[in-house]
């Protein structure tokens, strides 16, 4: 860690895609197979936007197949993921170490097992571990749970502006990989 010691806490968590790995998806394309799922079912979408497209789907009856979708274009990209810097980091921990992502759980553990980094995590909690996803703190506050911290002793490692509000919402430390958010 740059800035924090993050051994100094009760345990660090880590967001995936941008942070440990840079999954290989193209959105535009898991998007449009979305949009599909939609028409298929004969239901008007809320927009062409991904979270829009599955926050709606709970209330059409698409949530099955929207997160189907997605998962799979998320599996398929953590296989081949490239592995970022901070994954080294993850390694060198003395304290607990958890990954908490709006990725499918799946794709967290295929990604985490191609690097060699599923030994050195104690917790992996994916948008469809829980029943909300980041922003919600619910997802954070359940890996923090997992390594057997509390929110106010544990560090969030994360790229994007969502991470950080992610963070503030569930109580913990944040700090950014490289130069700050890469988005919300």
């Amino acid at each position: 860690m740059h800035e924090r010691d993050a051994d100094a806490y009760e345990a660090v968590v880590y967001d995936l895609d941008g942070t440990l790995v840079d999954l290989v998806v193209d959105w535009d394309a898991v998007a449009a197979d979305v949009l599909e799922v939609y028409t298929a079912a004969n239901v008007e979408p809320p927009s062409s936007n991904l979270w829009d497209l599955l926050e709606d789907a709970q209330s059409v009856g698409l949530q099955p197949e929207v997160e189907s979708t997605i998962a799979s274009h998320e599996r398929d990209g953590a296989a081949v993921a490239p592995r970022l810097p901070h994954a080294d980091e993850l390694l060198e921990h003395s304290v607990p170490v958890g990954v908490c992502s709006l990725n499918c759980e799946a794709a967290c553990r295929i990604a985490l097992e191609e690097h060699d980094l599923a030994s050195a995590v104690d917790a992996v909690v994916g948008r469809d571990t829980v029943s909300r996803w980041k922003p919600h703190p619910e997802p954070l506050v359940e890996t923090v749970t997992r390594l057997e911290a509390s929110p106010p002793a544990a560090l969030f490692v994360g790229d994007s502006a969502r991470d950080e509000v992610t963070a503030e919402r569930a109580g913990t430390d944040f700090e950014y990989v490289g130069e700050g958010p890469s988005g919300v």
